[in-house]
């Protein structure tokens, strides 16, 4: 007999697994972490949170205590190119949505906001939450190995403190045991790519910058050197931590060299010479090398144990896709796991979470790899790749002051090559524009909707089965919620309009819940955006999916609503 027994077991507490955990205690399935680590993470690492995922930490209730602790938006997109903090500025970009045109677009697209949330701060919301829910967490709990058979998986794990091997038998199990996963190992998830591109190392300390970067308030400040006497590629990032003295510095080496020796001294020196000015208190908290990767997952899934996370998509920060992905891994799965568990549905819905996920894994691999070699062009526009001589490379920049023919062609160039990094910072499309093709989706015989503008740049709402809904503010009395709110929480939900009375008693008889927008019914369509975006009839449906997905929709009503909507859900859950 197993020492200890659990529904779904978990093996790690990021992002990822912390989600996870969150989402199955919220949805009442009894669940176990495991994490070889005697605390959670104490590094801001992951920090962008965009839309998407603050709409799921708004449906698990945790958006709040999100906001409450993270950089607003308006505080995070004056991204700024530089020598240096103290020097000579290159240029800016608005990013993470804060131009003027590109804030009309994000506020239309969601009813929840980006913002900046360092890892440290987001892991104790996620952790914190989902033990007050329900999960029981063990830290020092250090996974070994699993053996799979027809009705669970029983891991063995080893208590770091007390040195003792035990068994835990669950009916699932999720890896979410980062870059180096040995639960994916162990199961044989076949993987694409390459680990190790690229070398960086991460330096986090405090200073007061206010009266270097408050004036241009950002995330993220980009350092283009020449002649770098602390080594490295000549670029480096000041990453703003908490406003405006707690920081975060990303610096490449060569990773075919040595890796530097992280004294402290080193990161002081490296610190100081991305400020600009040696005259600065620096207090460095910690450094460490890290891999930049290109790999990911073609499967996420063998028998009844599951990866998510950095287990299956591994990449650098660029886009800030990380950490994003890895709890929407977890949404997608959480609620497939409860309907299996509870009885809902057949275990063959959970076969949808590859098909679903793993397309969006390898997109944002490829995305944030190819944003690195993007900036090669404002090095090329600077002249920084025609010689390696420190007083050439200076000259070069300095040239686009002249006013010559070339010069005037050079500071084109270098403008050109700062805005196509809106590839990086402002791929709305990319956040949101996820469609999922699976057997928890049923088509209408419609094709895709084609997007009239740059689908990685900008989200395209639609109700397109495996598109999520669209959303629009509606009203009942004096409150009003987004259409999102009407969904998630954990069950289906069926929108409908007047005239769709015969889908509402349809529904009545299944486990949907039933919303009709309109004049005098559930919700008011209060500004007109959910007639203009809903892209059916009144007498239509959409039937959302517990993570508001679109599942299925009917552009009218049918002769036989009820016949259609009990076999579309059968469809759905795999029954």
């Amino acid at each position: 007999m197993p020492d200890v027994e659990t529904d779904v077991l978990i093996v790690g507490s990021g992002p990822a697994g912390g989600a996870a955990a969150l989402l199955l205690s919220t949805y009442g399935v009894r669940n176990m972490v495991v994490t070889k680590y005697g605390r959670l993470s104490d590094t801001p690492r992951a920090h962008i949170t965009n839309q998407r995922t603050m709409e799921v930490l708004r449906d698990a209730g945790v958006e709040d205590q999100v906001t409450a602790q993270a950089t607003p938006q308006h505080l995070m997109g004056d991204t700024v190119f530089c020598s240096s903090l103290a020097g000579e500025e290159l240029g800016r970009l608005h990013t993470w949505y804060t131009h003027p045109s590109r804030l009309a677009d994000h506020a239309l697209a969601s009813p929840s906001s980006i913002c900046d949330m360092p890892q440290h701060l987001m892991e104790p919301v996620l952790i914190n939450n989902a033990v007050a829910r329900g999960t029981s967490l063990r830290y020092q709990t250090e996974y070994l190995s699993l053996e799979q058979d027809a009705d669970g998986v029983t891991a063995t794990v080893r208590d770091r403190l007390r040195g003792d091997e035990y068994r835990i038998r669950a009916k699932y199990l999720i890896g979410a045991d980062g870059g180096r996963s040995k639960v994916a190992e162990d199961i044989g998830l076949p993987m694409v790519g390459k680990m190790g591109v690229a070398g960086s190392i991460n330096i986090v300390f405090e200073a007061d910058l206010t009266a270097l970067t408050a004036h241009r308030p950002s995330t993220l400040y980009w350092v283009l050197q020449t002649g770098s006497d602390v080594g490295g590629i000549g670029m480096g990032l000041v990453r703003c931590v908490r406003p405006w003295h707690e920081w975060l510095i990303v610096w490449g080496y060569d990773i075919n060299g040595e890796p530097p020796d992280l004294t402290e001294e080193y990161a002081r020196r490296i610190a100081h010479h991305l400020i600009g000015d040696g005259s600065v208190p620096v207090t460095v908290k910690s450094s460490s090398a890290w891999t930049v990767n290109h790999m990911y997952a073609e499967t996420y899934q063998s028998g009844r144990v599951f990866c998510m996370g950095d287990a299956v998509h591994r990449h650098p920060p660029s886009n800030g896709l990380g950490s994003n992905t890895s709890i929407q891994d977890a949404y997608n799965l959480a609620w497939k796991l409860r309907m299996v568990l509870d009885g809902s549905a057949s275990p063959a819905l959970l076969d949808s979470y590859t098909a679903e996920r793993a397309p969006i894994g390898r997109q944002i691999v490829d995305r944030a790899n190819r944003s690195i070699g993007e900036t090669a062009r404002i090095f090329d526009a600077l002249g920084m790749l025609s010689t390696e001589d420190p007083e050439q490379l200076r000259r070069n920049m300095d040239a686009r002051k002249l006013s010559t023919p070339a010069a005037e062609k050079q500071r084109r160039e270098l403008r050109e090559a700062i805005a196509f990094k809106n590839y990086e910072f402002n791929t709305h499309g990319v956040e949101l524009n996820q469609r999922y093709v699976s057997d928890a989706v049923i088509p209408d015989g419609t094709p895709m909707p084609v997007n009239p503008r740059d689908d990685e740049l900008h989200h395209l709402a639609t109700t397109w089965p495996g598109a999520k809904v669209p959303h629009a503010w509606v009203g009942r009395g004096s409150s009003r919620l987004s259409t999102l709110d009407l969904g998630g929480h954990g069950r289906f939900v069926l929108l409908t309009g007047l005239g769709g009375e015969a889908w509402v008693a349809a529904a009545a008889s299944l486990p949907i819940d039933a919303v009709v927008i309109g004049p005098g019914a559930d919700y008011e369509d209060i500004y007109g955006d959910w007639a203009r975006l809903r892209e059916i009839n009144d007498s239509g449906c959409v039937l959302l999916r517990p993570d508001n997905h679109v599942a299925f929709r009917s552009a009218d009503m049918v002769s036989d609503p009820s016949g259609t909507l009990r076999s579309a859900l059968n469809q759905i859950l795999g029954r």
